[in-house]
C-alpha cells in the first residue's frame, strides 16, 4: 500500500478555498488535520472539528516530546499541527489535507519535503475585495487589512508546487483534484504499482 500524500492547502481569507476544500474532502480517503490549540472555544465551535482544545501544560509536553509537525503562538496562544496523527494516517494509506497560514506552511515544506502544496488565489484583488464586502460582517478597516495581509501572502504563492485560481468554483474544485491525481501517477509514486507490474511480467 502506497503511503498517503500530506497536502498543504493556504490561501488569502475570502479565496473560498474552505468552500473547494468542502467538497474535496466528501471523498473518504483524505483525513483533514485539525489543528491544536491552547485558545478557549469560541461559540458554536466545536472540539475536534473547528480545533483540538488542549490545556497550555498539555501542547508544551508535546513539544517537548517533539511531537508537533509545526506550531506558533500567537496572542499568548499556542496553535500547532500533531505529527504522529499525521503520520498514522499516511502510513494506513490516507492523504492529509493541512489546511494552513503560509509561514506555518513554509516551515511543514522544510520538515517534509515530500509534502504537495497547493495556493488558492483569487482570480483578482478586486474580486476578493468584492467576496469580502459581500459577506457583510466586517467594517472597512478590517476589510482593508485582510486585503494587506493577502497581498502580503500572495507574495509567497511561487513557493508552493501549485496554484489553484478560484475564478469558477467548479473550476477551482477541479483544479485541485487534477493536482492530486497528477501526484499519483508520477513513477516514484506508483512505484509499488509498476513493480508488481513487471513482478508478473
Amino acid at each position: 500500500m502506497n503511503k498517503g500524500l500530506l497536502i498543504v492547502v493556504s490561501a488569502p481569507s475570502g479565496c473560498g478555498k474552505g468552500t473547494i476544500l468542502e467538497e474535496v474532502l466528501k471523498d473518504k480517503n483524505y483525513y483533514y488535520s485539525v489543528s491544536l490549540t491552547t485558545r478557549k472555544p469560541r461559540e458554536g465551535e466545536i472540539d475536534g472539528v473547528n480545533y483540538c482544545f488542549v490545556s497550555n501544560d498539555d501542547f508544551e509536553k508535546l513539544i517537548s516530546e517533539n511531537r508537533m509537525l509545526e506550531y506558533a503562538e500567537y496572542c499568548n496562544n499556542y496553535y500547532g499541527t500533531r505529527n504522529d496523527i499525521i503520520e498514522e494516517m499516511r502510513e494506513n494509506g490516507r492523504d492529509v489535507i493541512l489546511e494552513i497560514e503560509v509561514q506555518g506552511a513554509l516551515n511543514v515544506m522544510k520538515k517534509c519535503p515530500d509534502a504537495i502544496s497547493i495556493f488558492v488565489l483569487p482570480p483578482s484583488v478586486k474580486e476578493l475585495e468584492r467576496r469580502l464586502r459581500k459577506r457583510g460582517t466586517e467594517s472597512d478597516d478590517v476589510i482593508n487589512q485582510r486585503l494587506a495581509k493577502a497581498i502580503e501572502e500572495m507574495n509567497s504563492a511561487d513557493k508552493y508546487n501549485y496554484i489553484v485560481v478560484n475564478n469558477a468554483l467548479e473550476d477551482a474544485i477541479a483544479d485541485f483534484k487534477a493536482v492530486i491525481k497528477a501526484e499519483k501517477l508520477k513513477a516514484d509514486y506508483a512505484k509499488e504499482i509498476l513493480d508488481e507490474v513487471i513482478k508478473n511480467a
